[in-house]
Parts: structure tokens; sequence; C-alpha cells
């Protein structure tokens, strides 16, 4: 993960997202944020459904571009990036976990991490020693031969981890993860959230929970496309 954390900033400066413009059903899912990320932060950013959390996500995430303002990522303006440009650096800079894991039944455990590695042109040797180091990584160096139907809830949350990691990209980022588990589960996969950013990486956690948010070491409100909130705190972890 070395050389990538050194350089990685993110930086979101009076951004909107606007759907519906002019209109009279006009909707500011992001109205005016503005917010740093520093290399190695580990941020939560916490707000109810429809709180504006879930956009701040994916135009983080480059899933998505705002209306106005300025993204800034390692210190390129995404909205000047092609498609083409934001796509290589979703798979090469971001390491996506989502509440409902987004395993691909028809494949292995192994095919599933091994995936962003195929978009990254890594050679098959290559390839297999990565995605087999991230199941060891998260405990399942010995089930990589199952189907995700095969795994508990818990086990499949834990190959998605695998597949966000397997390529060591400078931020991880994580929309609800444990939104599906039970709170022993859910916990277990904070523990690998707390454990990559010891190791350098940068964390963005998505979440509703309070509990969950007070694990990060910053905790970022967001309410009415708005952040209303932003304070960092003492973590017992580090």
């Amino acid at each position: 993960m070395g050389e990538g954390i050194k350089s990685m900033f993110v930086e979101l400066q009076d951004v909107y997202k606007i759907y519906g413009e002019g209109q009279e059903s006009e909707v500011r899912a992001l109205d005016g944020v503005s917010l740093t990320l520093d290399r190695g932060d580990f941020v939560a950013i916490v707000g109810q459904s429809g709180s504006g959390k879930s956009t701040m996500m994916n135009v983080l995430g480059c899933l998505d571009i705002p209306t106005y303002g300025t993204y800034l990522l390692d210190g390129v303006d995404v909205r000047s990036l092609e498609d083409d440009e934001l796509s290589k650096i979703r798979n090469q800079q971001i390491g996506f976990i989502f509440q409902q894991y987004n395993l691909i039944g028809d494949l292995t455990v192994l095919e599933n991490v091994e995936l962003p590695l195929i978009y990254q042109g890594i050679s098959g040797g290559k390839r297999l020693e990565m995605a087999q180091d991230a199941l060891d990584r998260v405990g399942l160096g010995d089930r990589g031969r199952n189907r995700p139907s095969q795994l508990s809830g818990g086990q499949q949350q834990r190959v998605a981890i695998a597949r966000a990691i397997a390529a060591k990209p400078p931020i991880i980022m994580a929309d609800e993860p444990t939104g599906a588990l039970d709170s022993t589960t859910g916990k277990e996969v904070m523990g690998f959230l707390r454990q990559f950013n010891k190791e350098g990486s940068t964390i963005i956690l998505i979440t509703h929970d309070n509990d969950i948010a007070a694990q990060a070491r910053r905790t970022v409100r967001i309410f009415d496309g708005k952040i209303v909130d932003d304070q960092r705190q003492e973590v017992d972890w580090l």
C-alpha cells in the first residue's frame, strides 16, 4: 500500500449534487459540501436515509460527478476526467465494500476476489497469489473453491473485504458494511477496517449507526445535504 498512501489526498470544495435542477421537484442531495480527508484518515460519514451520505459516497468513490464544485483526488480535479479515467481510479485507487456483498454467484470465492485484478491486467500467477493472500488475511484462505452461496453472510462479507483489499488500494470505502450482519460479525468487520487503517489505508465508512461511527477516528455528520458536524475522537484501538 506504500507509495499510493503517501500521495493520496481527498478534498471536496463547495460541492453540489442537484437532481432536477430548476424544476419544482429539485433535490439538492449535496448542498455546498466542503471536506478534506488526510492521508491515512479513518472517517465515518453519518446520516439517516435521505441525508445525502450515499450521494457523498458516490461522489467520493468517483461513481458520480458533482453538479457544481470541485473534487480533488490526489490533486486531480475529478470533474475533468473522462469515463475511462474515472474507471481506472475506481479500480486502482479505491476498494469498495457494500452492505449486500455484491458477489457473483457463478464464480468461486477466489474468482470473485480476483475480479478487480483482472480489470487491472495483472497476470494469472500474480493475480492468484494476490487473491489468495487477501483471503488469508480475512481468515478464508481455505474457502477459495467454494461458491458464495456455501458461505454464511459474515463469510460473504469477508470475501467482499478480501476483494476490496486484493489490489492494495490507498482508499477503502465501506458503505454500511455491517448493516446486514449480526453484532458479533459486525465487530469482526470493523476489526478488519481498523487493522487496514493501522497499516496506512484511508478508510471512508458510510453508516447510519452512531455506535459504528464511534469506532472511527473522525465523524462527519450530514443532514439535508449539508455537513452539520465534523469531529475527531479518541479511539482505544490505536
